[in-house]
């Protein structure tokens, strides 16, 4: 296990138109006796084995592939009618719906698209999808994942010069550090070609050409409302590897116009669209546990906690971390218990920097044996409490800057406290987060509509986000528009 180091917590706290085929069932057509399948296809192409190598960390990164027949389906359906007009037709593809609620999609060598539930839950019709795939289309068909290995090559052996000659100096780091970021994305030229080649490939399939534009505004209105929150992790976010700026949207707009005037050619497919992700999964799912308020519950593992008032909570993969005011965080983990060790020779086990020794102490939460120590380093005051549940030992890390001992011992407090086991009732009624489509009715508002919104406290303004209602935009009764409730 690494150590929870001061650096860790300092971090903590500082930091998409009705295709033009016709692609319903006909009867009189019969499965194929030798059916060609993505894999077969694929398994000459070296290319696809580059892909194939990366795809098993892709889904480690993003928590796995969501599966959702409905979902799958209308995908396919968009990406079927991109391929048909892309600029290599006979290109295969492996389009992987990834388990996040992250906003991206991305491509790698051989054909391999990945979309997240994510992106599908912020886009409002099929063109906004289409646009975003056939621009991961276009860097698979330029080759713009062969050029960036070539890059990564190159950059390996830059870096083990720069490692070599300027050692552990700090230079040396910033240097492989900008190295890594010059990697994380293709070139800005690649962008702008993908753009174009997509924009082309999405007008000729039938789609809105206006999409791609309407949709990167929409992913930047997404980022505005993230950055509110300064702890939330966009690392993950398609704005983070995708140059998105005005230019490039007047860009994407002048492709577009080459289609025709704006809002009166290709269709946006969005009844069916939004038919394809009524029901689709939103935010946390099962396997992470949920945050309802200042609460995080995890049915899987049986246990629940708070956090104080004020506290934000941010449920990521590797752990839970949680903010609040004058630079308090938490961080919440657990690691496997196989051998049911003293918890109080455990937290002295070195992986707790600045450990004072002479406070552990045994305690018993909630009817769990615990234990509990305080620790500082640099800046910060640690509270480190440690708690046993069968198989597993679950940590609290609340770190407050130097001194500030009153608020350590106050929010520690209200954690050790309130982490208690479930009830059968809590955990049978504890339901995920989904996309639900609405249908607006007479008396109905933006203000009424977005009231019942679950899973935020700004349930205004994420309705009028994943909705695309700009200030002043007003409903009728007829429309559809989709809200997040259980």
């Amino acid at each position: 296990m690494r150590p929870l180091t001061p650096v860790l917590i300092a971090a903590i706290v500082l930091n998409g138109c009705q295709s033009v085929l016709d692609q319903s069932y006909q009867p009189n057509v019969s499965p194929s006796a030798n059916p060609q399948i993505v894999a077969e296809v694929q398994k000459n192409d070296p290319r696809a084995q580059m892909g194939a190598r990366e795809h098993p960390r892709i889904l480690a990164s993003y928590g796995g592939e969501y599966k959702d027949a409905k979902t799958e389906r209308l995908v396919a359906r968009i990406a079927g009618a991109l391929t048909s007009v892309s600029e290599n037709p006979q290109q295969s593809y492996r389009i992987t719906i990834l388990n996040s609620p992250s906003i991206n999609a991305f491509a790698l060598p051989g054909g391999y698209l990945y979309v997240t539930r994510g992106l599908l839950a912020l886009a409002n019709d099929a063109s906004e999808v289409a646009a975003v795939l056939s621009h991961e289309m276009a860097h698979v068909t330029a080759n713009h994942g062969i050029e960036r290995q070539k890059r990564e090559e190159a950059e390996v052996i830059a870096s083990r010069v720069v490692a070599e000659v300027l050692s552990s100096d700090l230079a040396g780091k910033q240097a492989l550090a900008r190295g890594k970021l010059r990697l994380a994305a293709f070139s800005r030229q690649q962008e702008l070609q993908a753009d174009e080649i997509g924009i082309r490939t999405l007008g000729q399939a039938g789609y809105d050409p206006y999409a791609a534009a309407r949709f990167l505004n929409a992913m930047e209105d997404y980022s505005h409302f993230m950055s509110a929150n300064s702890d939330a992790d966009q690392s993950l976010d398609f704005l983070s590897s995708h140059p998105s700026t005005p230019q490039r949207i007047d860009l994407a707009k002048a492709h577009a116009r080459e289609f025709g005037e704006e809002g009166k050619v290709g269709d946006t497919g969005r009844d069916y669209y939004l038919n394809g992700i009524d029901g689709l999964l939103y935010g946390d799912s099962p396997e992470e546990g949920y945050v309802r308020g200042q609460t995080f519950l995890h049915g899987g593992l049986g246990i629940r906690f708070d956090v104080p008032p004020d506290f934000h909570i941010d449920n990521k993969v590797e752990a839970v971390m949680a903010t609040g005011p004058g630079d308090i965080a938490v961080r919440f983990d657990g690691v496997a218990d196989s051998q049911n060790q003293n918890l109080t020779n455990y937290i002295s086990s070195g992986w707790v920097t600045g450990l004072d020794p002479s406070t552990i102490k045994a305690i018993t939460v909630n009817g769990m044996e615990a234990a509990t120590a305080r620790a500082s380093a640099d800046r910060w005051d640690f509270d480190v409490t440690v708690i046993r549940d069968r198989a597993q030992i679950f940590r609290f890390l609340t770190a407050v800057p130097k001194g500030n001992i009153t608020a350590l011992e106050q929010t520690a407090d209200v954690l050790r406290s309130s982490f208690r086991h479930m009830t059968p009732e809590e955990a049978s009624s504890l339901k995920p987060l989904r996309v639900r489509v609405v249908t607006v009715k007479a008396g109905d508002n933006i203000t009424t509509l977005a009231a019942r919104m679950m899973g935020t406290d700004r349930k205004l303004d994420l309705f009028k986000l994943i909705n695309a209602l700009p200030t002043g935009a007003t409903v009728a009764p007829g429309d559809k528009v989709k809200i997040i409730s259980e």
